[in-house]
């Protein structure tokens, strides 16, 4: 089954697809992203777009199986696009050691798969994002990110888009996201690093502990609006970011790490901001934050840490990433 069902109390779609519960975990001497495997190239590859096996979307959808009553149940096929992005061909690699030219090369695969997915008049979100470690459910060790494109704008995201536009029109037409960044500059306290194009910080009303954003200096939309500078750069932050997480507790930290593009369409293009944003499961280094009844029940988010010491410590951990790590 592989179907969109709309919960009208949240006013929200959501994905029911059956067949990714047959989704394994992969055996310890077997990997399908390796060279050899017979499902990608055996020569090698610097980084490669591969197509979800087990697709929670598709550009060809089914028919839904459920039986609409409509107005209360509603259905509709599960149209969309899901691919597995691969940032190398070595098993072993991780983002934080890839080579600049690895980073060159991944970062325009994202600008591609967002602007093919943007170029689909059926697709209204193109959402990149990369999942790390088993306690965030992540069943292939190599190492790669995915990308989905849905038929709807997610709630989370239409959530903060009317954020920004109702700052955006309460203001003359400034940006939230410039505004936000322009005061944690200024503040300073929670600031991590930053390169010529981005800024690293964990934000003053961080729900969470060790959530960091990355956020573009420079107001843009989206992926295709960033010129091969700001790209590269943006590669070099998230790389920056994952080494800093490896190095605060001296071991592979899980995360999963979003990128917040402007719905398809432009229309939201003049006050969304692009920004990415980590979620880490850990709020120690063998501690999980766990995300209860009132995280998940109520939406109304605990960080159980204070936001300035988080930053001073993963700042500590970027320079000690920095010191210790010859980046090519």
């Amino acid at each position: 089954m592989a179907e969109l069902r709309y919960n009208p109390i949240s006013m929200e779609w959501v994905m029911v697809a059956s067949h990714r519960q047959a989704r394994p975990q992969m055996p310890k001497d077997w990997c399908p992203f390796c060279p050899g495997s017979g499902k990608v190239p055996d020569g090698g590859f610097d980084v490669l777009r591969y197509q979800n096996d087990y697709p929670a979307l598709s550009t060809a959808p089914p028919e839904p199986d459920a039986v609409a009553a409509e107005p209360l149940f509603r259905v509709k096929p599960a149209y969309g696009r899901c691919e597995v992005l691969l940032y190398s061909d070595k098993h072993d690699a991780t983002l934080s050691r890839l080579p600049a030219e690895n980073i060159r090369s991944l970062a325009s695969m994202w600008r591609d798969v967002y602007l093919e997915m943007a170029g689909d008049p059926e697709v209204r979100y193109a959402f990149i994002f990369e999942n790390r470690g088993d306690v965030v459910g992540v069943t292939m060790p190599h190492p790669h990110g995915q990308a989905y494109g849905y038929s709807f704008i997610p709630k989370k995201i239409e959530a903060e888009l009317c954020g920004a536009k109702t700052y955006f029109d309460a203001n003359g037409g400034d940006c939230l996201y410039c505004a936000l960044l322009n005061e944690e500059l200024r503040d300073g306290r929670r600031i991590i690093f930053e390169n010529d194009h981005y800024v690293t910080y964990v934000p003053f009303f961080s729900p969470i502990t060790y959530g960091v954003h990355v956020t573009a200096k420079r107001h843009l939309p989206h992926l295709g609006a960033m010129s091969d500078a700001e790209l590269f750069a943006l590669g070099e932050a998230l790389r920056d970011c994952s080494g800093m997480y490896d190095a605060l507790f001296d071991k592979a930290f899980p995360y999963m790490m979003c990128m917040y593009n402007a719905p398809t369409g432009g229309g939201a293009d003049a006050y969304h901001h692009f920004h990415v944003k980590f979620y880490p499961p850990m709020r120690g280094a063998d501690r999980q934050q766990f995300f209860a009844s009132s995280e998940t029940g109520a939406g109304a988010w605990c960080n159980p840490n204070c936001p300035e010491e988080k930053a001073a410590e993963l700042r500590d951990a970027y320079n000690a990433y920095v010191a210790s790590h010859d980046r090519i």
